[in-house]
Parts: structure tokens; C-alpha cells; sequence
């Protein structure tokens, strides 16, 4: 049974505590995983009015329980105990806003339960900063525990105790089924709590046992954006060092931020400032320059990403990449192309070998093998209304500041001159230029001594006869 029906005012947020992300993943998956793998069932959520939004969030992975009005842990309890099987004879209870709980942890817990036929097994944690936090209250030889205490309701002796109850617990369930409805609320706040059972367990003479362990941050509850951020640091470090054992460069692992999800191959560098994100992938020996950012982006071997930022997005293998270009959702990058200073790249395939360099857009287009985009070149593919595609075959040369409005296509081997505006589809070997741009065929290039080559003759609409040997009309 995981809690997640507290209402996490002091995140200050219009979202359920337990939805906020750390490395990536909302920090209740961090629980149900952690769940599922100790017991090997799905597990149970309870959830409130106000955090009803789990139910579709994360409606495979787990099932629900109402807790109608939030009134304790023991009465969340009570509202799962009510939707859980009959056949169930061992309940575990964790709390969704302790994302990083460890399975051994958990496993030992349960043993610990078995073996001696507790009623209750709780983990017991030393921590040096306790408050706001129950306190666990043991026998005088400090062997037993006999009950748990709130902190709003503790003494102020027993304040000064420095073990604190972390809200993970073992519980036998025929005895909890029987007894539950038991618990009485709190005289000073009114509301169940679940650690009342350690009182009522010592009633009926049955063991109480704990797994007392040392405060290493990863029974923290977060309440707020502070405990969140610190959790997120932990979380980080430790996702981090799990990549540099297996192989990969973080020149500063502490200014490099990498998701869960992320997988990453053996010699790929990091370097300060990067951020993978979501479902990315890196290929060995691929390095990440400073301040790249890449979400849900495939990238192959060998490849160098400087300053840039790639999303949802495949590059193939000994591409270079930046600084400051922007590859955008749905494109394909070819093995060895270069893209340079503030190129942006649009659901768009470029082809092995394609060079864009500085200040273009490429966008909703096809680039074949080899071809070159001038600076300052730019798809047009948006009329107001529909998005339209460029379609530029094998070894094209797009000259500076061209303009290619779509629907369009250049064939194999076209060219097109600086500031031509295309406008219409460019056979296989002619050269666009002009304004708006006109066809004709390419100078010949001369050898040395040779005359220079004719220029075009003049264009469709001068008045003159049309002569068909030019090739050339207006686009």
C-alpha cells in the first residue's frame, strides 16, 4: 500500500506532491517500483479528492483506493485495507513522498517481520535534525519499542529523542484487518495515525519489531521545493556515479544532469552543463559539449553535440553538431553531416553529408547525400494555413540567403545563386537565380587559357523569340 492522499500544501503547487519530478520521473514511480519489486504484486494506491489525478497518471502501474477526506495515515489505511484482496496476508506501507526507499531495505524489513511473527515491523532511523518528525519511544534498555509519538503531540523530553519513525511498515494483515478500526484520533490534531498500531499491537501482546538504520537521505519525506531539491541532488549523484562506473566522462559531475531513463554508452564525455532528458540515448565515444540540452534524442557513435539543444530526434553516426543549432522534433540527421553556428533543423531528414553551417532553417524537408546549405538559407514552408515539404536531391548547392518557398523540389546536382527566391521545382543539374528565380544552365567550369563561358540568354517575356537551346523561363 502506497500514501498518496495528503494534500502537500507546502509545496505551494497545482499538482499533487507526489507527481512532482525528480531526474525526470514523477517521485511516486520511484515508490510503486520499489514496491512492485519487493513484493512482487501491483501495488495499491490510496489517493484523496485532491490528488485524484493519479488515478489516470499512473493507471498502469498501480491500483486505487478512496480515501474520501484525509484524515491520517491510519485511516488511509483503513480506505485500502477495504479494496485489498482477502487473500492478502502481509501488507507493506510506504509513503509516496519517500521516492528513494531501498528495495534490500524493504526485504530486510519484511524478514525481520516473519521471523519473529511481529504484528508490526517499522524501519527506525538515527537522524541528527528530527523535528516535525515521530519520534520512536522504546523501553528503558532501549530494546522495545513501545509506542510511536508525533511530533505535534510529543513532550518536550520527548522531543529531544534523535530516532525518528520513517513511515515504512510491515504489518501482519489478519492482525491489521482486526484491529484498524481501532485506532483512536488524535487528541490534539483529531486524525488517525497509522503508529497508534504499535501501542494496540503491545496491547495484545504481540511483537513489535524495528529495522533501525542510519539517516543517509533516502527515508526523507519531501514536503517542499527544498527537501525536493535536495532529493533531486542525491538522486542525481547517485544516477551519476551509476554512468562513470560503467564507463562514461563527467568532467564536473556536479554540474551534469542526467534522467533516469537516459543510456549512455561507454566513453562518452559530458561536459559541464549538460541535460539529458526523457528517452535519450548516446553512442560510444560521443561527446557532449557545455551547455547542450537533449530531450528524448537518439544519438549515435563518435558524434560531437557543442552548445546545442536536440529533441526528439535521431543523429546517426560522426555528426557534428553546433554551437547554438537547434535540432527540432521529428528530424533525421546523416552520418557525417555538420551542422554549424545557429542552424535549426525541423522534421526534416538530412541525408549523410549534408553541410548547413551558419544561420538557416530547414524545415518539414528532405536533404540528399552531400549537399551544401549556404548561410542565411531558408525553407518556406509554412503558407499561413498548411505546412508544405522541400524535397533537394544528392550534391545540391543552395546558395547564401536562399529562399525555397514549398511545395518544392531540386533535383540531383541543382544550384541555386545567392538571394535567388525559389519558387518552383529545379531539374537535376540547372542553377536557380534571381528574384523571383529563373532557370538556367550552370557556367561550364573553364581550364585554365580557356574563354570564358557564355552567359544566359535572356529570359521568357523580354520580347524576344524563346530559344530552346538556353533552357532557361521564368519560375
Amino acid at each position: 500500500m502506497v500514501l498518496a492522499a495528503g494534500l502537500g500544501t507546502r509545496m505551494k503547487s497545482r499538482q499533487p506532491k507526489v507527481q512532482h519530478e525528480l531526474c525526470g520521473r514523477p517521485m511516486l514511480a520511484f515508490v510503486l517500483d520499489a514496491a512492485l519489486e519487493v513484493s512482487g504484486r501491483r501495488p495499491l494506491v490510496v489517493y484523496s479528492p485532491a490528488t485524484a489525478g493519479l488515478t489516470e497518471v499512473f493507471a498502469d502501474r498501480a491500483d486505487f483506493a478512496l480515501q474520501p477526506e484525509p484524515l491520517g495515515t491510519a485511516d488511509a489505511v483503513r480506505a485500502a485495507i477495504a479494496a485489498a484482496p482477502e487473500s492478502v496476508d502481509e501488507i507493506l506501507v510506504l509513503s509516496g513522498d519517500v521516492p528513494l526507499v531501498q528495495t534490500d531495505l524493504l526485504a530486510e524489513l519484511i524478514d525481520i517481520r516473519r521471523a519473529r511473527n511481529a504484528a508490526v515491523a517499522l524501519l527506525a532511523v538515527h537522524s541528527a535534525e528530527p523535528e516535525g518528525l515521530g519520534r520512536v519511544i522504546r523501553s528503558e534498555d532501549g530494546g522495545q519499542v513501545l509506542r510511536i509519538v508525533e511530533d505535534k503531540d510529543a513532550t518536550p523530553e520527548e522531543l529531544e529523542i534523535e530516532e525518528i519513525n520513517a513511515g515504512v511498515y510491515a504489518f501482519d494483515a489478519a492482525w491489521l484487518r482486526g484491529r484498524i478500526g481501532d485506532v483512536k484520533p488524535s487528541p490534539v490534531s483529531g486524525e488517525f495515525y497509522l503508529p497508534e498500531l504499535v501501542t494496540l499491537a503491545r496491547e495484545d501482546r504481540r511483537p513489535v519489531v524495528s529495522l533501525e538504520v542510519e539517516d543517509d537521505g533516502t527515508l526523507a519525506g519531501i514536503n517542499d521545493r527544498s527537501q525536493l531539491a535536495a532529493a533531486e541532488l542525491e538522486l542525481r549523484m547517485i544516477v551519476n556515479e551509476r554512468h562513470m562506473l560503467a564507463g562514461v566522462t563527467m568532467i564536473d559531475p556536479v554540474r551534469t544532469y542526467v534522467d533516469v531513463s537516459v543510456e549512455l554508452a561507454p566513453d562518452v564525455v559530458l561536459e559541464p552543463g549538460v541535460v539529458l532528458r526523457g528517452s535519450t540515448k548516446i553512442g560510444e565515444g560521443t561527446r557532449i559539449g557545455a551547455g547542450s540540452q537533449i530531450i528524448d534524442t537518439v544519438i549515435g557513435r563518435d558524434c560531437f553535440i557543442w552548445a546545442s539543444v536536440l529533441e526528439s530526434s535521431e543523429v546517426e553516426d560522426e555528426v557534428q553538431v553546433g554551437p547554438f543549432s537547434h535540432i527540432r522534433a521529428g528530424s533525421s540527421i546523416g552520418r557525417k553531416a555538420r551542422l554549424g553556428n545557429f542552424a535549426e533543423v525541423k522534421a526534416s531528414r538530412l541525408d549523410p553529408g549534408v553541410q548547413q553551417h551558419h544561420f538557416s532553417y530547414i524545415g518539414d524537408a528532405e536533404l540528399g547525400e552531400r549537399t551544401n546549405v549556404g548561410a542565411g538559407t531558408i525553407t518556406c514552408n509554412y503558407d499561413g494555413v498548411r505546412k508544405h515539404k522541400t524535397k533537394i536531391g544528392k550534391r545540391v548547392f543552395l546558395g547564401s540567403d536562399t529562399m525555397l518557398v514549398a511545395p518544392i523540389e531540386l533535383g540531383d546536382g541543382a544550384r541555386t545563386g545567392a538571394g535567388s527566391v525559389v519558387t518552383r521545382d529545379v531539374p537535376a543539374g540547372m542553377l536557380a537565380v534571381g528574384v523571383p528565380a529563373r532557370l538556367r544552365k550552370p557556367r561550364a567550369e573553364a581550364a585554365p587559357g580557356d574563354a570564358p563561358a557564355a552567359t544566359a540568354l535572356p529570359a521568357a517575356g523580354s520580347g524576344q523569340a524563346p530559344v530552346e537551346e538556353a533552357n532557361e523561363r521564368t519560375l
